[in-house]
């Protein structure tokens, strides 16, 4: 269904797609992370993992999509979520975590496992990683595995995995760097906001923030959102909030308005709620303000469910543009508009959507990153049927030259996008 054409203002779509990866078997929104910082894992649901990067093959930087054998994924398992990282500082090494879902006929068992290669020069070779494995047997139905720094008593981080499941707990998996291997610790310990849920949930976000801070915020299978702000030291909870929406909550993002927050935009954190039927919500200057002062967005009602959103600065005006990925097959993006004779920020303005773009199957995840190394940031967005990678269509007069590197960077109608297909295995 076409939005009114009051709706959309004169900008366009500013991207062009450069590539497309088709999947032998559907993802979800789980199913996508980044790894490292040039390379894409997409899980899909018949336990296959495969690995997307772009690389220089004769003379030319193309996309590659290859599969990973991660071990112990039995060939009938179903992945569920998949998630990366690499370790805080002094550590070394990638970590992977994948959770699946065993299928043996009368009973289904889920697991969590971790990958992490120990020997030195191999800390960060996937192939090595892969063969690397921790299998953790789980005792609930997995959803979103998310990764967070944590402050240790030393005053140094660590990045540990946050695992939600339908049995209404949030769970912590930390290393133990005598054993060589991530346990499962009392979540209460490191996390107090994330005891106690009122029910699944099915999306979390951390942010940290000055003053040795952070906010943390959940949603929902029931349409709750409960957002915590929290002194790190303690760990101690030093505000909450919560509040309700009539459906599931799908994504909940932190996130500061202006991309090189100075003066008196310094602290001020918004929240993007996006749900099964409702329109997508910002609350605005959450830390001061709680949950009182929001903003609908207009329309993204109208494509179905939202899936998957995405705060980024498409346009390098320093303003964040919100992405939000429908079932409907679109993807949205917003920009706040300013009141007539208001500031950007002010309580006048709104936020408007700027332009739309279809797709061929639902829109699951999203990810904005440097796959070609150029410095110039691309768009990989993960559809039912496989991962599109969409390039910034740059045409102002006073962008710099192409290097070598943006060899894969072909304006819309002078060149066909590339096709990197994921090879099938005999398995298949």
């Amino acid at each position: 269904s076409a939005a009114p054409p009051s709706a959309l203002s004169s900008h366009r779509d500013s991207f062009v797609e450069d590539s497309f990866s088709r999947f032998p078997s559907q993802s979800n929104i789980y199913g996508l992370c980044q790894a490292g910082s040039q390379e894409l894992l997409a899980a899909t649901l018949k336990g296959k993992v495969v690995c997307f990067r772009y690389q220089e093959l004769q003379h030319k930087v193309r996309p590659v999509a290859k599969e990973v054998q991660f071990t112990y994924i039995p060939v009938d398992a179903e992945i569920v979520s998949i998630d990366a990282f690499n370790k805080s500082p002094p550590k070394r090494g990638l970590v992977v975590g994948i959770t699946f879902i065993k299928d043996s006929g009368d009973k289904a068992t889920p697991f969590l496992n971790i990958y992490c290669d120990y020997e030195p020069g191999s800390e960060f070779n996937l192939d090595s990683i892969a063969q690397s494995c921790l299998n953790l047997e789980l005792q609930f139905t997995p959803f979103q595995l998310y990764h967070t720094e944590v402050q240790c008593a030393d005053g140094g981080s660590e990045t540990v995995f946050l695992l939600s499941g339908h049995d209404q707990r949030i769970h912590l998996y930390k290393e133990n760097a005598s054993l060589h291997q991530f346990e499962e610790q009392p979540v209460e310990k490191l996390f107090p906001e994330l005891q106690q849920l009122p029910s699944n949930v099915l999306w979390l976000d951390v942010l940290s923030v000055a003053g040795g801070r952070r906010l943390s915020v959940f949603g929902c299978q029931n349409g709750c959102v409960g957002l915590a702000l929290v002194d790190q030291a303690g760990p101690e909870v030093v505000q909450s909030w919560r509040v309700q929406f009539d459906s599931p909550i799908s994504t909940v993002l932190l996130f500061p308005l202006s991309r090189h927050a100075a003066g008196a935009e310094v602290g001020r954190y918004n929240l993007l709620v996006t749900s099964a039927i409702e329109m997508a919500v910002i609350y605005r200057d959450v830390q001061d303000r709680g949950l009182s002062w929001f903003t609908c967005l207009s329309e993204s009602d109208q494509f179905d469910a939202v899936l998957c959103a995405l705060v980024l600065d498409l346009d390098f005006d320093g303003q964040q543009e919100v992405l939000l990925g429908t079932y409907g097959q679109e993807l949205l993006c917003y920009k706040l508009q300013a009141a007539p004779g208001g500031g950007g920020g002010g309580s006048d303005s709104h936020f408007q959507l700027q332009w739309r773009r279809s797709f061929k199957s639902p829109v699951l995840s999203i990810i904005y990153l440097d796959l070609t190394g150029d410095g110039v940031r691309e768009l990989a967005v993960l559809t039912l049927k496989g991962l599109h990678i969409l390039q910034v269509l740059r045409t102002e007069p006073h962008e710099r030259r192409l290097t070598s590197a943006d060899l894969c960077w072909t304006p819309a109608g002078t060149a066909p996008r590339q096709e990197a297909s994921a090879a099938p295995t005999s398995s298949d």
